[in-house]
Formats: structure tokens, C-alpha cells, sequence
């Protein structure tokens, strides 16, 4: 091998110097198109109609083409924190579109921005009562008995709990990074919510809903790494790159966008569930009534991201060894808890399959 003459070397350093430079004058020619992406991030593009509201929460149905290939439809349940459009960010990382491409007919709830007259409102009124409400109206207007539901997160806990009360409306349950099993000690939030550290009844007697920017600052300080440093490096070295812009302000309206929880259920669901872990334990009631998961026994599919810091992969698959379901399936990816909704890779395969599995397991249409 033929060792680099001094000359080499100062060409090569040279030509890198060239090239960064320009990189850096085209971060520099690119700063308008930044600002239009900051001002207007495109996000949530799926056309649908606002088929039911109650108070602050809306239903949202999506426009098909087509005609939809099986009788039941998917209804998704989101978590009660941020906004729910994080399943239809944009038209190539929207989960509400890779069911539609394959044939299903979608239902989403928007939970809405409860107000200091919401602070009341327990997991029972969520369940029991709007969640419920909204299952008997994708129903009506679907001419079915029964659903299938996909819950995420927090949404995928509102679900597991609807299904124990009303098992005869589901017709398949699909479970995506909600946390069920508490018995983790190791991820931060389950540390940080411990009795001895976090008390969360003063916290709410204090504010009534639990406030966003607890939340918001909750999640960041989690990875304070990413979220404080890392994330703006990047930035700054992609400014020039469209795609990236388009991406990264996606995700920074949707990161920002936080909403509060209703107090009563923010303690609740800390109480009941980080701390006292009642859901797997069978210690869990709900209007009074006992929450018994081997009420489950439809098929079941449990879909978690591989590095998820915030619901890990064993706590959404405990409710394995407590449900009465005997078509059980597991999918997970290498994805964060976000990633596992928007990341390229989970639009490629990963979600084409998730909406198969619905196909296979609902009613044809046309069928008796």
C-alpha cells in the first residue's frame, strides 16, 4: 500500500473543507424553506368526517375509495395524553392509511382537551361511559354487532378494561405499547412513580387535571440526551434536506402539542396501576365491578417496540398468562414507543401485516 504524500493529505483535507462549506451555504440558502416548514407542518392529511361528539370528544371516521373488504371496522383507542394524530402524521408514516390501503374501514377517537370541569372524571366515565357510547355508534352505523380495536399506549389500557366489560362487542383486540403489567422496575417511570417519591394525590388536590407541561417534561427528561441535545445537532446538520424538515416538524407539532389528563383519572391510573399494579392481580374494579381479564377471550394481538422507554415489551406481554383468548399472537419491532407508530420501517412490513391480521380474523363482506 501506497502511504499518502503530504500533498495527498492537504488535497484530501482541503477538498473536505470545500464540501463542508458548501454544505454549510446551503444550510444557510435553505433558511426560508425552514421557517415555512416550522409555521406549517403538514400533519394529520386523511381525509374524514367527524361522524359523533360528546362533549370534547369527536369520533372520526376516514373515507375509503373502495369498499371495505371485511364487516367489522377498526376502532382506534389513543392514549389520553398528546393528540391522537400521531397515527396519521403524514400520508407515508400513518397507520390509519396502512389499514385503509389493506382493505379495512377506520374509526378513530380524539379524546378532546378536558377543562377544569373534567378534573372529575374517573377510568369508569372513560370506559363505562364514552368509550362505550362510542363502540354502540361505530356499530349502528357499521350494521355489526361487534368491532375490532386497536389501543395504543393508554388507549390499548381503556381498551384491555372495555373488553372485560363488554366482551360481546369485540370482535379482535389488538394491543400497541400499552402498558399492563406493572411489576417492571426498572423503566424510569415506573421508579418515578413510586409511593415514596411521587405523591400523587397532592399533586392533583394542587391543580385539579394533571397539566401538560408535567407531562411533556416528564417524557423529555427520560432521555434528556436525545431530547435536549441530540435532537438539535441533527437539525442543524439536516437543514438542508426537505424530506428531513417535512419529518422533523411533524414530529416537533405533535411533540409540543400536550394536552392535560383529567385528575381523577391521572390518580387513579398512578394509584391503581404504577403503583398498586391491580390490573394483572385481579384487584381492579371498575364502577364497582370486578375487572376480570379472562373475560378476554377474543384473538388478541400484542404489538411492542423493542426499545421502548416508556412501556416495555414484558409489560404489554404479561397480560398473556391472564386473559382466556387462545389465538394469541406477538409482533415487535426495533423501534422506540413513537418509532413503533412512525418509523419507515414500521410502514414497510410491520403495519401491512397488523392490518392482515385484522382481515383474516373479521368477517368477509358479503358473508352471512
Amino acid at each position: 500500500m501506497t502511504t499518502p504524500s503530504f500533498f495527498d493529505l492537504a488535497l484530501d483535507m482541503q477538498k473536505k473543507a470545500w464540501d463542508e462549506g458548501f454544505k454549510q451555504w446551503n444550510r444557510m440558502l435553505n433558511a426560508p424553506n425552514v421557517m415555512e416548514h416550522a409555521a406549517q407542518p403538514n400533519v394529520a392529511t386523511t381525509a374524514h368526517d367527524v361522524v359523533y361528539e360528546k362533549d370534547a370528544l369527536k369520533l372520526n371516521h376516514y373515507r375509503r375509495e373502495t369498499p371495505a373488504v371485511v364487516q367489522e371496522p377498526v376502532l382506534v383507542v389513543y392514549a389520553l395524553v398528546n393528540r391522537p394524530y400521531i397515527l396519521d402524521l403524514q400520508p407515508d408514516r400513518s397507520v390509519v392509511r396502512r389499514l385503509l390501503d389493506n382493505g379495512l374501514d377506520v374509526y378513530l377517537i380524539d379524546w378532546g382537551v378536558p377543562t377544569a370541569a373534567d378534573q372529575s372524571l374517573t377510568l369508569n366515565d372513560y370506559v363505562n361511559g364514552s368509550l362505550r357510547k362510542v363502540v354502540d355508534e361505530v356499530c349502528e352505523r357499521s350494521g355489526t354487532t361487534n368491532v375490532n380495536i386497536l389501543g395504543y399506549c393508554m388507549g390499548g389500557t381503556l381498551s384491555t378494561l372495555y373488553t372485560t366489560q363488554f366482551p360481546e362487542r369485540v370482535k379482535n383486540l389488538s394491543l400497541m405499547a400499552a402498558p399492563i403489567d406493572f411489576s417492571d422496575q426498572e423503566s424510569l417511570l415506573h421508579i418515578w412513580t413510586k409511593e415514596q417519591y411521587f405523591d400523587v394525590d397532592r399533586m392533583i388536590d394542587a391543580y385539579g387535571n394533571c397539566p401538560a407541561t408535567f407531562l411533556q417534561s416528564t417524557f423529555q427528561l427520560m432521555k434528556p440526551v436525545q431530547n435536549f441535545i441530540e435532537k438539535y445537532t441533527g437539525f442543524a446538520d439536516n437543514m438542508h434536506n426537505e424530506k428531513f424538515l417535512e419529518n422533523f416538524f411533524a414530529m416537533e407539532k405533535w411533540t409540543n402539542d400536550n394536552i392535560p389528563v383529567a385528575g381523577e383519572t391521572f390518580r387513579e391510573f398512578v394509584k391503581c396501576f404504577y403503583q398498586r399494579n391491580q390490573l394483572v392481580k385481579g384487584e381492579f374494579s371498575l364502577g364497582g365491578k370486578p375487572v376480570d381479564l379472562k373475560r378476554i377471550e377474543c384473538p388478541l394481538l400484542l404489538l411492542a417496540a423493542e426499545f421502548d422507554h416508556l412501556v416495555r415489551p414484558q409489560s404489554t406481554y404479561g397480560i398473556i398468562s391472564h386473559v382466556g383468548s387462545k389465538d394469541i399472537e406477538k409482533k415487535e419491532i426495533h423501534a422506540g414507543h413513537v418509532g413503533l407508530a412512525v418509523s419507515s420501517k414500521a410502514h414497510k412490513t410491520f403495519w401491512p401485516e397488523v392490518a392482515q391480521w385484522y382481515v383474516q380474523r373479521s368477517t368477509p363482506v358479503g358473508a352471512s
